[in-house]
């Protein structure tokens, strides 16, 4: 007697013949196997969106599908795009930790494979409003350039910024202007970014000789 062909590795090959066998059975498209492993698991490690668009869509397959280790299908995840299929799509939870105390992300980027995914979940963080701490640590430099002397760590306005430069080049201030027209830039780093121009213009005006301006060489 034949053995029923495996969903799992139906879902790993993308093979043709799963659809057809979940509309015979739709409570597979939901079944686990003895590590918890999971259809939507299957779909997202391998990268097969539509296959992963189809199981919550039509089968209505949690997105959030726990195994063993309590991890979801964004744990395993290989591309950007399956992750950005999973989170933006789908609403898949980037918040959620596994039984090691991880989200998604930390232990992507504690893995270290896959550092454009780490990114990626770290932004989505950011936008709906994760642990600061974390995410900031993901996204932004260790270290960011000591300000000038007199200068103010956070700069914030462009009032500020032309207190500063004075009577700087007008092609540094098309480029701060610029910069302060980016979403990050009441950020770390945006602030770092404008600090860096400042410099720059401090500098080039003669303004720079005594201050304490990192050498392009560091």
């Amino acid at each position: 007697m034949a053995h029923p062909p495996n969903p799992y590795l139906l879902a790993a090959d993308n093979n043709p013949a799963l659809l057809p066998l979940l509309r015979e059975n739709p409570a597979l498209a939901s079944s686990q196997d003895d590590h918890g492993y999971s259809l939507v698991h299957a779909a997202a490690s391998y990268n097969h969106l539509d296959l992963l668009r189809t199981l919550v869509h039509e089968f209505h397959v949690d997105v959030d599908l726990k195994d063993e280790d309590d991890e979801t299908a964004l744990f395993v995840v290989e591309t950007e795009a399956a992750a950005q299929v999973l989170v933006e799509e789908l609403g898949a939870d980037i918040k959620h930790r596994g039984s090691e105390g991880l989200t998604a992300r930390e232990k992507i980027e504690a893995e270290g494979d896959f550092p454009a995914i780490a990114a990626y979940l770290a932004t989505m963080e950011a936008k709906q409003g994760g642990d600061l701490d974390s995410t900031a640590a993901a996204i932004f430099p260790d270290e960011i350039p000591t300000p000038p002397e007199g200068m103010p760590v956070t700069i914030g306005t462009m009032d500020q910024v032309q207190d500063v430069l004075g009577e700087a080049d007008p092609e540094f201030r098309r480029r701060i202007e610029e910069l302060a027209q980016r979403d990050d830039f009441n950020t770390p780093q945006g602030q770092a970014d404008l600090r860096k121009l400042v410099e720059e213009a401090l500098t080039v005006e003669g303004f720079g000789d005594e201050r304490s301006v990192r050498s392009k060489q560091d």
